[in-house]
């Protein structure tokens, strides 16, 4: 191969694929305002915002901010922890790390933007999954039979 080829060769693999979220970049994710971000998410979250953002979600965004504010540069905020499983994912979440309350502990969890639009309760399972082929005892009629000497 010849250096051109070569060269060819490493611009492609430095290339990086940007985030769009919908067609939308994140630089510009991150500037929309509430009513141009409705425009965008599914219709369930939609129908959410148009309600208004209560009391509750609006106290979380205020921590994970001046959590990113304290953060010093280049290192992850603290952890926020919180109940709110219901909370939808904002732009201005993305960096962020939150503790969300499964019933038992708060799993950790760092706000990525692939995670745009979804809810918090869906990267903190609040149940053990069923672990199906391992019979006990009094499963079967033969692991109920215990044998007399």
């Amino acid at each position: 191969m010849n250096a051109d080829d070569l060269a060819a060769e490493r611009r492609k693999q430095r290339t990086f694929k940007k985030f769009t979220y919908r067609g939308v970049e994140l630089s510009a994710l991150l500037d929309l305002d509430t009513p141009q971000l409705m425009e965008l998410v599914t219709a369930r979250a939609r129908r959410r915002f148009q309600r208004g953002l209560k009391r509750k979600p609006m106290a979380l965004i205020k921590k994970l901010r001046k959590a990113k504010k304290e953060a010093p540069a280049g290192e992850k905020p603290e952890v926020v922890k919180t109940h709110l499983r219901d909370m939808i994912i904002v732009p201005e979440m993305i960096g962020s790390v939150i503790g969300v309350y499964n019933g038992k502990v708060f799993n950790t969890i760092e706000i990525k933007a692939e995670m745009l639009g979804f809810y918090l309760a869906e990267f903190s399972i609040s149940y053990k999954p069923v672990r199906h082929g391992r019979p006990g005892i009094g499963a079967t009629k033969s692991s109920t039979f215990v044998a007399i000497k």
